[in-house]
């Protein structure tokens, strides 16, 4: 059997890079290959029926199934354990080093997965460090778990499966350590039972203090594990609104970015947070996040765009929001930008931001004004034309009805007006 080395197509079954293309025609043996995807095996493992597969061919098809078979065979699976098979594996690497001349890359020796034994292991010896209060055992088998569940999504898996996030979450209650912070945040989304652990008082204090005094990935762990813990349930979110400084941290990552997944973590537990009472939209409209996601809003990537207006609508729920909208120059003319620019889900939330404020009593005709200023009647009814989901279609049609009564005043000469603006818009 023959194989043309400059094929164009890749198998989404497998997640390998493609292979550099050539010319020339390179004659892979027929026990080389992998059963299921007929390719050159890479990490050739044997399965109790005795039939050699590529590990990662064979761990997907386990998966896949529901009772667990041997793809040739057919036959029920007496045993999931995947044995490496050395022999193989050396006969290729020898096989690739003497064609060599023909572009073929020897195929490095794989690492040993994880087993279960040995995740528990490294699982339970963390746990006695942390009760023992060991803070750099604690911190040494951190890293050990960190640095094998970085290897490979199956090791990852295999820590999760032995209870990685209840134990790093008790040793973070111990040590409170950035290494174990670091270790946790590779097991997300974290389970109830790590959840419990984590969410405690204390735990979620200092999680707080490293969002806002860690080092960049310190940060966004902390981040990343706040938002797990909060985007579970609304008490969880209500409990956490009175951390101290964790509202400042997410105002002073929004602010002054450090990067976009901080950012994206950052807008989603804010999100959360003032959802859970009106307590934290108070505190949050103090500490200025109106004007921070506004700004945060500008030439951000989609995932940013997307987030802030989520939050900006969220805020607008409430009276304290609006107030701190009213008093933001900036706030019409990001809205009007961002429609039909950026998203569909992004056009419902600005829709529905302005909707909101335009609907308030005091400082409508306001609204009114520089919403027309900016071009928000044109952009509403192209919207309308294009199509919408219904409650925004429902949202833009009244908009339409509340602009078209100011349509045609002196105050709405020209959008220049607005070039006193800090941001141009």
């Amino acid at each position: 059997m023959r194989r043309t080395r400059n094929q164009g197509l890749r198998n989404p079954f497998s997640d390998a890079a493609p292979r550099p293309t050539s010319d020339i025609d390179v004659s892979v043996p027929t026990h080389f290959r992998c059963p299921i995807l007929l390719d050159l095996m890479k990490d050739p493992v044997t399965l109790s029926t005795g039939i050699t597969y590529d590990r990662h061919s064979i761990e997907t098809w386990l998966d896949s199934g529901s009772t667990p078979t041997c793809p040739v065979t057919n036959l029920p699976l007496d045993s999931l354990d995947l044995i490496p098979n050395h022999t193989i594996r050396r006969m290729i690497q020898d096989w690739c080093v003497k064609n060599r001349s023909l572009g073929i890359e020897r195929i490095p020796t794989p690492r040993v997965p994880v087993t279960g034994t040995d995740a528990s292991e490294l699982l339970a010896r963390a746990s006695e460090a942390a009760a023992r209060g060991d803070r750099e055992q604690c911190r040494d088998l951190a890293e050990k778990v960190r640095a094998l569940a970085k290897e490979s999504e199956r090791n990852r898996r295999c820590f999760v499966a032995r209870g990685a996030g209840p134990s790093l979450a008790r040793a973070f209650a111990a040590c409170a350590d950035e290494a174990v912070l670091s270790a946790l945040a590779l097991m997300l989304p974290l389970d109830e039972s790590a959840r419990a652990e984590i969410k405690n008082p204390s735990s979620m204090k200092r999680l707080a203090w490293m969002a806002r005094h860690g080092d960049l990935s310190g940060r966004l762990n902390a981040v990343r594990v706040i938002k797990d813990v909060v985007s579970s349930d609304k008490a969880s979110a209500a409990s956490a609104a009175g951390i101290e400084g964790l509202a400042e941290a997410l105002v002073e990552i929004i602010r002054e970015p450090i990067s976009p997944q901080t950012t994206k973590a950052s807008l989603i537990t804010v999100f959360f947070l003032a959802a859970s009472n009106e307590a934290a939209v108070l505190k949050f409209v103090r500490l200025g996040v109106v004007g921070a996601v506004l700004e945060a809003l500008g030439e951000a990537e989609r995932g940013v765009c997307e987030k802030s207006l989520a939050v900006l609508d969220g805020l607008a729920e409430t009276e304290a929001g609006r107030r701190a909208f009213y008093e933001h120059e900036l706030a019409v003319p990001a809205l009007v930008k961002k429609m039909l620019r950026v998203s569909d889900a992004a056009t419902e939330y600005a829709v529905s931001t302005l909707w909101k404020l335009c609907k308030g009593k005091r400082e409508e005709e306001k609204y009114m004004v520089g919403a027309l200023q900016v071009g928000a009647f044109q952009k509403l009814l192209l919207l309308l034309q294009v199509g919408c989901g219904e409650t925004t279609k429902e949202r833009a049609s009244e908009l339409l009805k509340m602009l078209n009564a100011y349509r045609g005043r002196e105050e709405c000469i020209d959008s220049m007006d607005f070039k006193y603006l800090k941001r141009p818009f």
